[in-house]
């Protein structure tokens, strides 16, 4: 988005309430009106956020950022969460900010430190949900940033079912360096095959050192379509966050006047009670679902989404991916099936452009309540209206008649090797069908060791089975990055198929 068509506002949200005074404070009122709450009376006058006594008519707003300093996924949001409580104080409300655990994957991948990423999602829901209903609060914005992070603040706000919304913390900056003018964190996970293919020269040391030091250049999530990106835009699409918010980069000044725009957002879902389970509901997660189709994004969307439609009470499961794949073509020339990052569909207008576009080819629902109190359609008109439609020159989105694949990349599978189902990604890159040698490996260690020593070779078609790391043997179903990416980076993409009861990544 050029630097002209930046938002003031990043959307409108519906009328105010007509009510001259609305109730606001259904929650925390149990705790600050009654005379015999005496105490926790007390222990609010000594908090930052009461002044004077008629704040205790006020909502008190929970700000949850996921954030850690050690992680450039996670470690701007207490910035943006403190940007948020500014914005919810000047529409005359009470932000409390707290933090919650999180697991960056991109650090523990190939690690026993993948045996806490996928809990991770679960803590970080149970953290949320036990911070604001143990303090009586009125609603909850939610700021997460790595991959886990989405839906578990998703799942907690869908529990409380009290009004909130998702601030993503935006993705990160392309990398680059001589010779790479498109790093993101796969090129640092691919760099190491790389160097072994190339023979462990000087070289190919410079160029794997290089790699590594430039990837990852400032704050915010992995730059492709990976989980984190996949997961803000299913969420944005499912209404749950604020127009353009999956797609404004974490640098940007969008994103910073989103956390200054949500004061007023706040006050409307407040006011008229608008509440997670009208917005998250059968429709919006098929909006979600087919916005993951055409995207290309990742797999860990199917157990993220099927998680999060439990905690509204909805169903969802492996066959409802199915059936939006027969239908939803896969368009996006975006890492790790293309060429482009996330950021490159920001400069292009962002995922509502998308939407909009998914919208008038009758492939989403725009009848769907969202956060601002209006309807996804109505959102996606004023978007379009003020930066227009998706531009039918850029190759970043293909257009309907040239997808990258005329079919869904995320395909159930089901037979004797996995009777309750097996979710794979097929890009249309892979051919129709693969027949090669099985090799089992009970760890991702041995897989290494087998690629770096030459064991599997080129020109020899390979199943590895990467067996025993599911939920209970790996413990806790860690991802297998680092074998999938040895495999890219080592050029043995066409020769080697990988199976596992672990989990794969968006990489």
């Amino acid at each position: 988005m050029s630097n002209s068509a930046r938002l003031v506002r990043a959307f409108s949200t519906s009328p105010p309430c007509r009510d001259p005074k609305p109730v606001m404070n259904r929650y925390s009122r149990i705790v600050t009106q009654p005379k015999d709450q005496g105490a926790s009376q007390a222990m609010l006058y000594a908090t930052d956020g009461v002044v004077t006594d008629d704040d205790f008519n006020k909502a008190m707003v929970g700000v949850a950022s996921v954030w850690y300093e050690g992680n450039p996924c996670n470690k701007h949001l207490l910035g943006l969460g403190q940007e948020i409580k500014a914005s919810l104080a000047q529409s005359d409300l009470i932000g409390y900010q707290f933090g919650t655990v999180g697991v960056s994957d991109g650090i523990s991948m190939g690690t026993k430190g993948m045996s806490y990423s996928l809990q991770s999602r679960d803590l970080i829901a149970d953290q949320v949900e036990t911070a604001a209903g143990g303090h009586h609060l009125d609603g909850m914005v939610v700021v997460p940033g790595c991959d886990k992070n989405m839906p578990g603040v998703l799942m907690a706000l869908g529990r409380l079912n009290r009004p909130g919304l998702m601030v993503y913390g935006g993705t990160i900056r392309a990398g680059s360096c001589e010779g790479a003018p498109q790093l993101d964190i796969v090129s640092a996970f691919q760099s190491y095959g790389k160097y072994l293919q190339d023979g462990k020269t000087p070289s190919a040391e410079r160029e794997r050192y290089n790699t590594v030091r430039h990837a990852c250049p400032g704050p915010g999530a992995c730059g492709g379509m990976y989980t984190a990106n996949t997961m803000a835009s299913a969420i944005e699409a499912l209404g749950m966050s604020l127009p353009g918010s999956s797609s404004f980069p974490a640098e940007s000044r969008e994103k910073h006047d989103e956390c200054a725009s949500v004061g007023p957002v706040m006050y409307n879902l407040l006011a008229k009670n608008i509440l997670p389970r009208q917005i998250m509901t059968r429709s919006a997660f098929e909006n979600a679902m087919v916005l993951t189709m055409i995207l290309g994004g990742s797999t860990n969307a199917v157990l993220h989404l099927i998680a999060m439609a439990h905690s509204v009470g909805i169903k969802l499961d492996i066959d409802d991916f199915q059936n939006v794949s027969d239908r939803v073509p896969f368009l996006a020339d975006i890492k790790p099936s293309g060429k482009y990052v996330m950021e490159d569909v920001y400069k292009l207008g962002g995922i509502p452009k998308i939407l909009a576009f998914l919208l008038k080819n009758k492939l989403i629902d725009g009848n769907n309540l969202t956060v601002t109190g209006r309807t996804l359609g109505e959102n996606l008109e004023e978007w379009t209206h003020k930066y227009g439609e998706l531009d039918n020159t850029q190759d970043v989105i293909r257009p309907l008649d040239n997808p990258m694949k005329a079919t869904g990349h995320i395909r159930i599978l089901k037979g004797n090797l996995a009777p309750g189902g097996a979710v794979a990604k097929i890009t249309g890159k892979e051919g129709l069908g693969f027949v090669g040698k099985a090799r089992t490996f009970d760890t991702e260690d041995d897989f290494v060791k087998a690629v770096e020593t030459g064991s599997i070779k080129k020109g020899e078609k390979t199943v590895v089975i990467l067996r025993y790391l599911g939920p209970q043997g790996g413990p806790g179903m860690p991802e297998m990055l680092k074998p999938t990416s040895l495999i890219m980076g080592a050029g043995l993409g066409l020769d080697v198929a990988c199976l596992t009861d672990g989990r794969f990544s968006g990489g």
